[in-house]
């Protein structure tokens, strides 16, 4: 039988998306839904590994897919330790680290576990690509101004890394040839200055750049002090304003950038002024990533659900097209981003990498 498939594995917290691509054709997905009580049978997001490994190849079987036809399987990166962006084989010192979680347990954690254990029945290779963990921070990009406290990389690095490709590719280029600064706009906001290649600093989308349909962004932080001790907000109330209810929620009542346009059409003059802010952050932001590369810029793009929106991008464009071009890229396509990881080690574009070479 042909090995001629990729599988892809992108776990959720209560579901787990699947596709099966033939080179960059997306021939089939699915998203498998789990139930609340068989995932709470679990002390441990790791422990669903064989669950959700045996729903996936029953899925596979129900559409008449056997593991002899796949030659790679590749899963969803999770919280490993700070390591360089790429396509990465999976190790058995990575399935320890994802196992015990060594930044935290999340779902994605099972995405590597997941894809080792069924490429391991026919002795293919297993990849995670540009996990969560990716950190290619300039020491200089780490020191907060409290020294209790570092800033971190947490990006959106599969969707940023993967439109680079793009439009490297557009141009005939590598991604090494290029400075870019890439905005990935979705239900949060990353801002990302890519200096030849290498995502150097980013804000941390959950708590400091632009808000966000549902997130605050960088907030007055002498104000936000005093409201944690005001003693009208638990930690998890104030957690949640930040992050879940912060950004167009909690001037407008929905996360829909559709929703507020129709908003804004219909005469809301707050809502186009909050839409307005929000695009006036991002602005500022590209603008403030646009000085780590000293102002030598290849292009600007803007990427994520809600680049789809006209009114948001054409605002975001006139205040940073002085910089450099403005590129669209509009949508995030995680499946798509974690084959083409495969494609580029299987085309000799790219390396595949061993992680416990490229972690301290």
């Amino acid at each position: 039988m042909t090995k001629e498939y990729v599988l892809v594995i992108n776990p959720g917290s209560t579901s787990t998306k699947v596709a099966i691509f033939k080179d960059s054709e997306n021939v089939l997905q699915k998203n498998l839904s789990h139930a609340s009580e068989e995932l709470g049978k679990f002390e441990k997001i790791a422990d669903q590994f064989e669950y959700r490994k045996d729903i996936i190849l029953e899925w596979m079987k129900s559409e008449d897919y056997e593991t002899s036809q796949l030659k790679a399987v590749v899963g969803r990166g999770g919280l490993l330790k700070p390591m360089p962006s790429g396509t990465y084989k999976v190790t058995d010192a990575m399935i320890e680290d994802l196992k015990i979680g060594v930044q935290g347990e999340h779902a994605s954690n099972l995405g590597g576990i997941i894809a080792k254990s069924i490429a391991d029945l026919e002795g293919i290779d297993a990849f995670i690509v540009d996990p969560v963990a990716v950190d290619e921070f300039d020491d200089v990009a780490r020191i907060s101004g409290m020294p209790e406290i570092t800033r971190r990389s947490l990006l959106h690095a599969l969707n940023v890394r993967a439109v680079a490709h793009n439009l490297a590719k557009e141009k005939g280029k590598k991604p090494h040839e290029l400075n870019l600064v890439v905005a990935h706009l979705g239900g949060g906001i990353s801002v990302v200055p890519m200096r030849k290649g290498k995502m150097v600093d980013a804000n941390n989308a959950n708590e400091m750049g632009p808000f966000s349909p549902e997130r605050t962004g960088g907030l007055p932080v002498g104000d936000i002090v005093k409201m944690c001790f005001s003693g009208k907000y638990t930690y998890q109330e104030v957690k949640k304003k930040m992050r879940g209810k912060g950004g167009l929620v909690a001037y407008l009542g929905t996360n829909d950038a559709r929703e507020v346009e129709k908003m804004i059409n219909e005469g809301d003059k707050k809502a186009k002024l909050v839409y307005e802010a929000m695009g006036y952050q991002i602005g500022k932001e590209i603008g403030a990533m646009a000085t780590v590369l000293n102002g030598d810029i290849d292009a600007i793009i803007l990427t994520g659900g809600i680049a789809h929106s006209k009114m948001l991008t054409d605002y975001v464009k006139e205040m940073v097209e002085f910089i450099a071009p403005v590129v669209l890229m509009p949508g995030e396509d995680e499946m798509w981003a974690l084959n083409q990881g495969v494609l580029r080690v299987f085309s000799g574009e790219e390396e595949a990498k061993i992680y416990e070479n490229e972690v301290d």
